[in-house]
C-alpha cells in the first residue's frame, strides 16, 4: 500500500511475516495503539513499513499482578 506523505505501509499479514508472529497478536498490538503511526482503514489495520516490533509485555514468569481472593 502507498499512502500520502511517501510513507509506505503494509498489512498485518505483511507485518506478521516479516515479525514471526501472528496476525492475531498484530491485531492485538494495532488495537492497543502498541504500533506507532499503525491505524484502521475500513476491515484493515495499515502498519508503516519501518514500524518497529513493540516488545512482548505479556506476563511470562507466571506472576499476575491481579490475583484472587479466596472466598470464606
Amino acid at each position: 500500500m502507498k499512502w500520502s506523505n511517501d510513507m509506505q505501509y503494509i498489512s498485518i499479514k505483511q507485518t506478521a511475516e516479516k515479525w514471526g508472529i501472528s496476525t492475531r497478536r498484530i491485531q492485538i498490538l494495532c488495537k492497543e495503539d502498541r504500533i506507532p503511526g499503525a491505524f484502521h482503514v475500513g476491515n484493515s489495520w495499515a502498519i508503516p513499513e519501518n514500524a518497529e516490533k513493540p516488545k512482548d509485555a505479556r506476563i511470562k514468569s507466571g506472576k499476575y499482578i491481579k490475583t484472587r481472593k479466596e472466598s470464606i
